[in-house]
């Protein structure tokens, strides 16, 4: 995209957060954002979101944010790193407890990874999801149990909303239930940006050794395995299902 298309994009975004994580005005959020009136930003955000900036404010709904990536990196394909070939990384190991929710989730075909998910997906798929609450306060990526994919892909991206949501539910979207779970949580060291590959292979090498008998679990098949966005800043996570020996 152009300089000026990619600049939009981003202010349009900024501006659609503001509105509705805050109490500002259209015409503050559009003069800060660089537009010289309200009828132009309220033009420009109806052609990037397909509403109306006031209407969003009082009543949010999943839009299509822009989210920037590396564009040095947008062209990797993710390849495992051979173990002796890393370096050695801390791993954080904690217990956690998710409770029961609902996760509203895009399902593909036959993805079980990321960028095969891209590829029947879209990677913009990301940025809709931004757009919506989730109880973890951001979206997740699932590997789904065989009773859970319905015929369709192992992985999807969705977000997780209490038990008794009845709010919107995007077009192509679907809806499953999950009880409440112990989940142990990996978390790896921070990583510069395109050190992404190793960060993850850590973590994957580190849920292949560990033995949850050590704190009276073991391994959960019912549920999901569930990925958090890799930013480099918090280091890698993925929450791994257990439940009590």
């Amino acid at each position: 995209m152009s300089v000026s298309d990619y600049v939009r994009r981003l202010k349009l975004t900024g501006a659609a957060r503001r509105l509705k994580e805050s109490d500002a005005k259209v015409i503050e959020v559009a003069l800060d954002s660089g537009f010289e009136s309200v009828d132009g930003f309220q033009r420009a955000f109806y052609r990037e979101f397909g509403c109306n900036p006031g209407t969003y404010s009082t009543h949010p709904i999943p839009v299509p944010y822009f989210i920037p990536t590396g564009v040095k990196f947008q062209n990797r394909q993710f390849n495992a790193c051979k173990e002796n070939e890393m370096e050695t990384r801390n791993v954080f190991i904690q217990v956690i407890k998710k409770p029961a929710r609902k996760v509203i989730i895009k399902r593909g075909e036959k993805a079980a990874e990321y960028f095969a998910y891209c590829e029947e997906v879209g990677c913009d798929l990301w940025g809709l999801l931004t757009s919506m609450d989730s109880l973890c306060g951001e979206p997740v990526c699932l590997w789904l149990p065989e009773k859970l994919r319905d015929g369709k892909s192992e992985y999807v991206q969705g977000v997780e909303v209490a038990p008794d949501y009845k709010g919107i539910i995007p077009e192509g979207f679907d809806v499953i239930d999950l009880p409440e779970c112990d989940y142990l949580m990996f978390q790896g060291e921070p990583f510069a940006e395109e050190d992404f590959e190793e960060a993850i292979t850590a973590i994957w090498e580190s849920e292949k050794k560990y033995d949850p008998s050590v704190v009276g679990y073991k391994w959960d098949k019912e549920n999901p395995r569930i990925q958090l966005e890799p930013r480099g800043e918090r280091g890698y996570i993925e929450l791994v299902a257990v439940k009590a020996q």
